[in-house]
């Protein structure tokens, strides 16, 4: 179970709310890391506090799309934070910024895995067609898992029933899954949700956990997670 990467999301603006996350979730039979979005990220003192941690699995969710000059230089914005070790990018902002940002994040920080975001876990087939989209979600996260696999990224986002045949496409690439939720938690605005067993089964190498961990009692959530596992 320690090999696991399970990260827990800090979805908060309070620096105290996260300190009392990180405090109740800490477990020696987990391999725990932390998720910090924009939302966190945004706050006056979010990213100094982050700055300070000593976990070794620290995600910085930014879900970064623009041009490639602008993505880049997001990533040696953060050429400060030598103690993350994820950041996302979108990988429908395509191959050439796949690229530029991969490239700046090795300058900067040999340690720094670049993820690459695909289709949304709150997004359903009838949504994504609503934006546009003609191809099943299925189809779209395989292509775009090839086109990450182009790019030389270290790993890919996707809901955990796209881990099942993606692993094929990315090996020795990282596969994280959101979307997660404990037996019997409520999907609240996802869609494409897992267990945290079913996930892992179907090859991925860390999940996402938010709110089945942080809402309520987070002590025994954490039990329930590692029964669960077990």
């Amino acid at each position: 179970m320690k090999k696991q990467k399970i990260f827990i999301a800090c979805d908060t603006t309070k620096i105290k709310v996260v300190k009392k996350i990180m405090s109740q979730t800490n477990s020696d039979k987990l391999n725990i890391g932390y998720k910090f979005g924009l939302e966190f990220l945004y706050t006056k003192n979010g990213r100094k506090f982050i700055s300070k941690l000593k976990n070794k699995n620290l995600f910085v969710d930014l879900k970064i799309s623009d041009i490639p000059n602008t993505s880049s230089a997001a990533i040696n914005s953060l050429k400060d934070l030598k103690n993350i070790s994820y950041i996302t990018v979108h990988v429908s902002g395509g191959l050439e910024m796949l690229r530029a940002v991969k490239k700046t994040a090795n300058k900067v920080n040999k340690k720094l895995k670049i993820l690459g975001v695909t289709i949304l876990t709150s997004f359903s087939d009838t949504s994504i067609k609503q934006i546009g989209h003609t191809r099943n979600i299925k189809e779209i996260v395989e292509r775009q898992a090839r086109l990450a696999r182009s790019a030389k990224l270290d790993g890919i986002v996707c809901s955990g029933h796209e881990a099942k045949f993606l692993k094929k496409i990315c090996k020795n690439m990282e596969i994280i899954t959101p979307g997660i939720r404990l037996p019997g938690d409520s999907a609240g605005d996802q869609k494409r949700i897992i267990t945290p067993i079913n996930a892992f089964k179907n090859g991925a190498s860390g999940i996402v956990l938010g709110r089945s961990v942080t809402r309520g009692n987070i002590k025994n959530n954490i039990k329930k997670l590692i029964k669960s596992l077990n």
